[in-house]
């Protein structure tokens, strides 16, 4: 696991720990210092502890005058030992929503599992967030199964087009316009 980085092509347009708008502005990544794991398997340095032992992210892209941001994950998502919603909404999201983030592009395919517990921070998340959306981007299809049987489906928008998404090869802003039209066809 310490050889997958989070993306990084995108790191000359925007730098999570550049930015003074973000939950984790100001922090240092070594390049040669591996100090998280998930389990015991070390992690890549760039990715971004935000008080999970199992689940790290990283911000690859935040755009507040459009009002959305990118954020890929690593590890398993677990709400039932770590409560990893909570921990997700309360130290990321909401302080992105206090930013002018309402749109949500979230890139699972390093994420190995889910976990779930009950829906309150997804509904509570939906609610604060009535004027947006969470997109789910290339999350493995057991994981999506996982969440389903939780009965958070309802609150996010993820399948179709949206699990084979080549976002890579595409600006911050042409993912961004590659999800909106998706979502745009879905909500005709």
């Amino acid at each position: 696991m310490h050889n997958i980085e989070p993306y990084y092509n995108w790191n000359h347009l925007y730098n999570s720990s550049e930015d003074i708008q973000s939950p984790f502005y100001d922090r240092e990544h070594s390049e040669f210092t591996f100090t998280d794991k998930i389990y015991d398997h070390v992690i890549h340095p760039q990715w971004e502890n935000m008080g999970s032992p199992t689940l790290f992210i990283k911000i690859l892209f935040a755009d507040y005058e459009t009002g959305y941001c990118i954020i890929e994950f690593i590890g398993e998502w677990n709400d039932c030992i770590e409560n990893d919603i909570m921990t997700f909404l309360y130290e990321v999201m909401e302080p992105l929503q206090l930013e002018g983030i309402t749109k949500f592009i979230l890139i699972g395919e390093n994420l190995l599992n889910f976990f779930s517990s009950d829906d309150e921070y997804y509904m509570e998340w939906n609610e604060a967030n009535e004027d947006g959306w969470v997109c789910l981007v290339n999350f493995r299809q057991h994981v999506l199964d996982e969440m389903s049987e939780s009965n958070i489906d309802h609150y996010w928008v993820w399948g179709g087009e949206l699990n084979d998404m080549e976002w890579r090869k595409n600006k911050p802003s042409g993912v961004y316009d590659a999800v909106s039209a998706v979502l745009e066809k879905r909500l005709v």
